[in-house]
């Protein structure tokens, strides 16, 4: 496994782009000032249009960069990429690409916009890291354990290769590591049964590669998962394509809000299921907490040479809160440097005279490593 990385001293700076979301400043500025007083050490980078940003001019702790674009929700990448360089989107992952002398003016970016341009823009202006073929999308959905558990790609490639997938589970064993303190967390690979031989044969292929680090030391690789049991928190983190994972994650979205509207109606169905409604209001409260999606805002984007977040569209000031936490949590740990360096370990240490290698894109970089 990788060298524990030392969290950065001093203040942490979280470039915002302002501008993004289906609510815009009405949410990310609220999310700003009670991130700010929940954070006396950090200092945010508030990027959007000037008129918007006029009432944030004198905010301690905060500097004010303007953007004179917009990247809409419904937006063609084309269009965030090549036509609105001046977007706030853009201009907010500007704030973590590193200048000649390796200088970023952020240590993290975090967006409430459109999910492909935000990931088409910062591949393009951050580029990948060695060793890393596609950036993915990494969020956590609540399990039945009181935690969390960590799913990645969720909806960034929907085609992988089965070293694809292995990337994915290095990067995503370097962020629980990194945001949730495990030393050593457990991967699990989806699939349709825990039996090695099930599965398509890129899920195999990813299965043997999974097998191999993990005998290498460099995972700690559970086995096939089931759906199920990324709610029972089986591992900490599953591992899957984007199509597979974007689908479940909308169906559990979709799942618990249905849930939650069978509650209420259940409860509001006559004098008597309102009178025990008001019983058991401690009890649902408590339960729509444990459930509420905004506690898990904050994807992100591994893979690229700065950390970037992406916020749920939808998210009000509690929620784009949340996904600020996040980003600042993955800064001050050092997650860009874990992933960095485990990659590097991963690929040195893959067998490279054996069969998996030799069909390994991936291991095709060893040599780098090696070197390097």
């Amino acid at each position: 496994m990788s060298t524990p990385v030392a969290p950065i001293a001093g203040a942490i700076r979280i470039a915002v782009d302002c501008m993004g979301g289906d609510h815009g400043p009405s949410a990310t500025l609220p999310a700003c000032r009670a991130f700010l007083a929940a954070h006396p050490s950090a200092e945010l980078i508030l990027v959007g249009r000037a008129d918007v940003l006029a009432t944030a001019t004198g905010w301690s702790r905060c500097t004010v960069v303007v953007a004179s674009e917009v990247v809409e929700m419904d937006d063609a990448v084309e269009v965030a990429l090549r036509r609105k360089k001046d977007s706030s989107l853009r201009v907010a992952i500007n704030q973590v690409k590193a200048d000649a002398n390796g200088v970023a003016a952020a240590h993290a970016c975090v967006s409430a916009g459109n999910t492909g341009a935000l990931m088409a823009v910062s591949r393009y202006v951050l580029k990948t890291l060695e060793g890393i073929d596609r950036p993915a999308i990494a969020t956590v959905l609540p399990n039945e354990r009181d935690g969390g558990t960590t799913v990645l790609d969720l909806g960034a490639n929907v085609d992988c290769t089965a070293e694809h997938l292995l990337q994915f589970a290095v990067m995503g064993s370097a962020l629980v590591a990194a945001v949730e303190g495990k030393a050593n967390p457990s991967v699990g690979l989806l699939n349709i049964g825990e039996e090695a031989i099930k599965g398509s044969e890129t899920i195999k292929r990813a299965g043997e590669l999974l097998r191999a680090a993990a005998a290498g030391g460099m995972l700690n690789f559970h086995g096939n998962v089931e759906g199920n049991d990324i709610f029972k928190g089986t591992t900490d983190i599953v591992v899957c394509d984007g199509f597979v994972g974007n689908v479940a994650l909308k169906t559990s979205e979709g799942l618990a809000s249905m849930l939650s509207k069978f509650v209420k109606q259940e409860f509001t169905r006559n004098i008597f299921t309102k009178l025990a409604a008001v019983v058991a209001l401690p009890v649902l409260r408590h339960l729509q907490r444990r459930v509420d999606h905004r506690r898990y805002n904050g994807a992100a984007l591994l893979g690229l040479r700065g950390l970037v977040f992406k916020s749920h569209g939808s998210a009000d000031a509690f929620a784009f809160e949340q996904a600020l936490n996040r980003a600042y949590d993955a800064a001050r740990n050092g997650l860009l440097d874990r992933v960095h360096d485990q990659i590097l370990e991963t690929l040195a240490a893959m067998p490279t005279d054996s069969s998996i290698a030799s069909r390994s894109g991936l291991l095709a970089a060893s040599d780098v490593a090696r070197t390097a």
